[in-house]
């Protein structure tokens, strides 16, 4: 059975219970209150329990995790006046990540990985061209097109923009301005870095899910102090990840620690003007993924940025100082000391806005899964380097890392784009010739037998055959076998958590 660890010390010490890591959990707090090293601290923790650890680094100062800490006179102080028994300093196992794969190994998710549910979030898009973009998925999905990087979505778009009066029957009008729009966003996108995020090889989870050399769980540290500047395209990211999870790991119940936890820190910019059916969704996959042994702690300034549905599934809570210089102020620490199971012998309330820099309250679940009542407390100091690392220690880290070579190189292998040009540079000259009408012409055909000829084929003027998609895929179903390819050509609307499906 794993150990209660001691997490902050009060009028008595305040211990967390591994088996309710499941439960989730809350750090609010303004900002220079304390909130970082409270997130540190949890990390060590559950890494020494040999539990697995994901966080994003939006501030660029997670890298010391990875070093032994010691020289700090502050730290020094805060462990002799609580009196920590045992306490060493240490380093940890850290795997550093980075999308742009400059701080960290290259972090990818294919088109068709992060369906069109999130990918409309991340494109800022409205409702109707919202709804374009899940019928273009669809066509793509029906017609075994894999969508992995800009360049498919971009030929799809295309594809169906100059067909679109073949599908409307089958999957509803599409809006030539709504197509136009997307595109436009899409290139917003790819001059954001979107061209870096999307392709392959794609990220495998179980990369994340490691343990050390001498047992620990590695800490996974994604640099996110660029990202931050795409906020949306932050909280796509992170909600992919999590429900890549849910989709991965099997329902295991309640064990005695959990098999991950995952931090999502700057949690606002998740629930900032995001649509209904997004939210219900995110409020699914908290609810259900306690079950798979994933622990999920959201980081924020106050607990008013969290919808209620998720804020009450957040059973370990710590709550830094907030500070209440106006009425609105005034009344969100009014509503988070409501969060809490009251104490008698303290007025959360008024403590909330007296707060030292890392004191906080807390408020754990007992071994019943139980909230204890509020206590006020000093979080315990972290055991690794405060300061981040230098640039050639993170890149010794990186070089080190079992995993280094496996993202760094791009994979390009044939997918929508390539095959929409080679159908469409097959059928042209063969509908030029049979017919005898000039190029020029011939552009301006039929829109249904160009589309016929590239999903189900053609035979070319002396009788020699070009296979379709549709034979295509079929040709290639043995090969795809095994090679992740069926999980790739479409997962709908992030798997079966958010309605789609795999193959």
């Amino acid at each position: 059975m794993a150990e209660p660890f001691l997490l902050a010390q009060g009028t008595a010490p305040l211990h967390f219970m591994p088996k309710m890591a499941n439960r989730h959990g809350l750090i609010a707090g303004a900002t220079g209150t304390g909130k970082t090293v409270t997130l540190r601290v949890l990390a060590e923790q559950f890494s020494a329990l040999g539990v697995p650890v994901f966080m994003a680094d939006v501030k660029g100062d997670l890298s010391g995790l990875a070093k032994v800490g010691g020289g700090n006179p502050k730290i020094d102080e805060r462990v002799k006046s609580m009196a920590v028994n045992g306490f060493s300093y240490a380093g940890f196992p850290v795997t550093f990540w980075d999308v742009f794969g400059a701080a960290g190994h290259p972090v990818r998710a294919t088109i068709s990985e992060m369906g069109p549910l999130l990918l409309s979030r991340l494109l800022n898009l409205n409702d109707t061209q919202e709804g374009v973009l899940h019928l273009v998925f669809k066509i793509a999905d029906d017609n075994g097109l894999l969508l992995l990087d800009l360049k498919d979505l971009r030929a799809i778009l295309q594809f169906v923009g100059d067909n679109s009066a073949q599908f409307t029957t089958q999957y509803g009008n599409v809006s030539a301005a709504s197509i136009g729009a997307i595109q436009r966003n899409i290139l917003t996108l790819d001059q954001q870095g979107g061209e870096k995020f999307f392709g392959e090889p794609a990220m495998n989870l179980d990369d994340f899910m490691q343990t050390g050399a001498d047992g620990r769980g590695m800490i996974n540290i994604l640099a996110a102090d660029q990202l931050m500047n795409n906020p949306r395209a932050y909280a796509a990211l992170l909600l992919w990840l999590l429900s890549e999870l849910f989709e991965r790991l099997p329902e295991v119940g309640d064990l005695e620690k959990p098999k991950f936890i995952f931090f999502f820190d700057e949690a606002h910019l998740l629930f900032n003007d995001i649509p209904r059916a997004l939210q219900e969704k995110i409020e699914q996959v908290v609810r259900l993924i306690r079950s798979k042994g994933v622990g999920v702690y959201f980081i924020s300034q106050n607990p008013l940025d969290i919808p209620d549905k998720v804020l009450g599934q957040l059973g370990n809570r710590v709550q830094h100082a907030l500070r209440a210089f106006t009425p609105r102020d005034q009344k969100a620490v009014k509503s988070a000391a409501e969060t809490f199971r009251q104490n008698p012998k303290l007025d959360v309330e008024t403590a909330i806005s007296q707060l030292a820099v890392g004191e906080a309250l807390v408020s754990l679940l007992d071994e019943t899964g139980t909230p204890g009542v509020v206590e006020r407390a000093f979080i315990c100091p972290p055991r690794s380097q405060l300061p981040p690392l230098t640039a050639a220690e993170r890149q010794q880290i990186i070089q080190a890392s079992l995993v280094y070579g496996t993202y760094e190189k791009v994979i390009d292998r044939e997918s929508a784009a390539e095959m929409l040009a080679a159908r469409a540079a097959q059928t042209a000259p063969a509908r030029v010739q049979s017919s005898g009408v000039p190029p020029s012409a011939a552009a301006g055909g039929t829109a249904g037998g160009a589309l016929s000829s590239i999903l189900m084929g053609s035979t070319g003027p002396r009788g020699g055959r070009h296979p379709g998609l549709v034979e295509k895929m079929a040709s290639s179903a043995v090969r795809s076998i095994g090679s992740g390819l069926g999980r790739e050509i479409i997962r709908g609307v992030l798997g079966s958590i958010f309605g789609g499906k795999r193959r």
